[in-house]
């Protein structure tokens, strides 16, 4: 905790008056462009990763990345999107998984979990990737762990969309979506591209995107 608390001591002293104009501007409003939905996985930092400033990104982090379908009982992670959509009016969503993602792990190993219900049934929000990555073939374990990250980064791009205020927005033509996974290692991302149906460097291909609506004009 010490060093924790040395951080915060080192950010008020350096950091935090580098950017005195940044904060002042933030103390009474955001608007950040993009939501960005990760892992809770301690070596990805969205902030980071993306080298963004305070105010540029509305961050959710949970386990395995997951976006719940929409239902009748919205949890933290609906209400979360639907504030982003809806409220701040983000222009992307990006959804990102990561390599050696444990949540992706447990599901794809069929790691037992009883010792765990609650990540248990949380993960049962990863089912249908589970399912396509168990209908595949795999040469050894790592290549199945990596295929059910990028089936769940699939997986989550297809739930958000039951979302009611992603729905409008992709209708109306307002937001976009993203699909990525960061390796840790090597400090690639690769991206879903929606045309393709498959996974391209994001370096190499800087426009890709999962899914991006035209509004329609109605007569």
């Amino acid at each position: 905790m010490k060093d924790i608390i040395d951080g915060f001591l080192k950010f008020q002293r350096n950091a935090f008056p580098e950017r005195v104009e940044l904060f002042k501007g933030l103390a009474t409003q955001q608007s950040p462009r993009a939501l960005f939905i990760s892992c809770s996985d301690s070596r990805l930092v969205p902030e980071l990763v993306t080298q963004r400033e305070p105010g540029d990104l509305f961050v959710i982090r949970n386990a395995g990345n997951i976006v719940p379908s929409y239902g009748p009982e919205p949890g933290g992670v609906s209400a979360s999107v639907e504030y982003a959509v809806a409220a701040l009016q983000v222009a992307d969503i990006v959804i990102c998984g990561h390599s050696d993602c444990g949540a992706m792990t447990a599901i794809a190993t069929c790691k037992c979990l009883d010792h765990m219900p609650a990540v248990a049934g949380w993960l049962r929000y990863a089912d249908s990737a589970r399912v396509v990555n168990e209908a595949r073939q795999h040469p050894d374990q790592p290549t199945k762990v990596a295929a059910m990250v990028r089936e769940n980064v699939i997986a989550q791009l297809a739930n958000i969309q039951t979302h009611p205020s992603v729905r409008l927005a992709l209708e109306e033509g307002r937001v976009t979506l993203h699909g990525w996974i960061y390796d840790i290692e090597s400090g690639r991302i690769d991206a879903f591209d929606g045309h393709t149906g498959s996974f391209v460097s994001l370096a190499d291909n800087p426009q890709v995107h999962a899914v991006s609506h035209q509004a329609r004009h109605v007569a």
